[in-house]
C-alpha cells in the first residue's frame, strides 16, 4: 500500500542535501580537456572517447552523491596513508617544490597524468629501490580481497596501465623512475588491512596504452567513432557505463 503521508527523515533530509552540494561543486570545477593517463587501461575505446570528447552521459546515468562521497573518503584515506608512509620512514613526496602534484602532459597536452606520489627513498631493510612511483587505491573488501589474492595486474588491469604508462611518461622528469618498481598501495575502507605490492615497470603494457591514447584522439579528429568493446548491451562491461543508451543507439 502507497503512504501517501510519508516525509522525508531527518537523515534522508541531511543525506540530500549534502549530495546536492557534492553534485553542485563537482558541476562547478573544470572540465578536462584531455585524455586522462589513469583511464586509459577501460577496456572499451569508445567509452574513452566519450570521455576525452566531454559527451554528455545518458539521462539518468549521471554519478549520484552517494558515489561522490566514496571518492570523498578515498581522498581522505589517501592523506592517512601518505602520513603512515612518512612516519614508517619513507621519503614521500606529493606535491613539486614549485607546488602542485607531480605529472606529465605530452601531445600538446592532450594526454595528461598526475602521481599519487614518487619514493624517493625508505627503510633499508626492504630492499627497495628509488626513485619510485607510488599509486595509492581505496577499496571494499570484496575488491581489495581479490587484489590481494591475484595481483594488482591480473585483478585491477586499468591501475596496472596507469601505473605502467605514468612510469614511461615520467622517466623524461624523474630519472630512473622506470627502472625500479612501483610501490602499490591499497587499502580496504570496510576493515582498514593495508596492501602493498611492488609492480615492476611493463614497458608492452605502457607502449599499448600510449597507442591507444594516439588512437582515441586520432579517430577523434577524424570524426570516426571507435568500435564497441563488446558485441552485446549486456555484457559486464556495459553494466556501469553511463553512454550505454548513446553508444547502443549509435551505428
Amino acid at each position: 500500500m502507497l503512504d501517501f503521508n510519508h516525509r522525508p527523515k531527518i537523515h534522508e533530509q541531511i543525506g540530500a542535501l549534502i549530495d546536492a552540494a557534492l553534485s553542485a561543486e563537482r558541476d562547478n570545477q573544470p572540465r578536462r580537456n584531455y585524455l586522462g593517463a589513469s583511464r586509459l587501461g577501460v577496456a572499451c575505446e569508445r567509452a574513452l572517447q566519450y570521455e576525452y570528447l566531454q559527451t554528455p552521459v545518458d539521462a539518468g546515468r549521471e554519478i549520484p552523491g552517494r558515489v561522490l562521497r566514496i571518492f570523498e573518503v578515498g581522498h581522505a584515506l589517501e592523506e592517512l596513508a601518505i602520513r603512515w608512509l612518512r612516519m614508517a620512514g619513507f621519503d614521500l613526496y606529493t606535491q613539486k617544490a614549485s607546488g602542485g602534484q607531480f605529472g606529465f602532459s605530452v601531445a600538446g597536452g592532450r594526454i595528461q597524468g598526475h602521481v599519487d606520489g614518487v619514493l624517493n627513498g625508505g627503510p633499508a631493510e626492504l630492499g627497495m629501490s628509488y626513485p619510485a612511483l607510488w599509486e595509492c587505491k581505496t577499496m571494499n573488501d570484496k575488491s581489495w580481497r581479490d587484489t590481494v589474492k591475484h595481483g594488482v595486474s591480473k585483478s585491477k588491469p586499468v591501475y596496472a596501465a596507469q601505473m605502467a604508462i605514468y612510469q614511461a611518461y615520467m622517466e623524461a622528469s624523474i630519472p630512473g623512475i622506470s627502472a625500479n618498481p612501483a610501490l602499490f598501495t591499497a587499502i580496504n575502507k570496510d576493515s582498514e588491512e593495508i596492501w602493498f605490492e611492488l609492480v615492476p615497470f611493463d614497458g608492452g603494457l605502457a607502449q599499448r596504452m600510449s597507442d591507444r591514447a594516439v588512437r582515441v584522439i586520432t579517430a577523434t579528429d577524424s570524426q570516426e567513432l571507435l568500435p564497441r568493446h563488446t558485441t552485446t548491451p549486456t555484457h559486464v562491461e556495459c553494466k556501469f557505463c553511463p553512454w550505454q543508451d548513446r553508444c547502443w543507439g549509435s551505428t
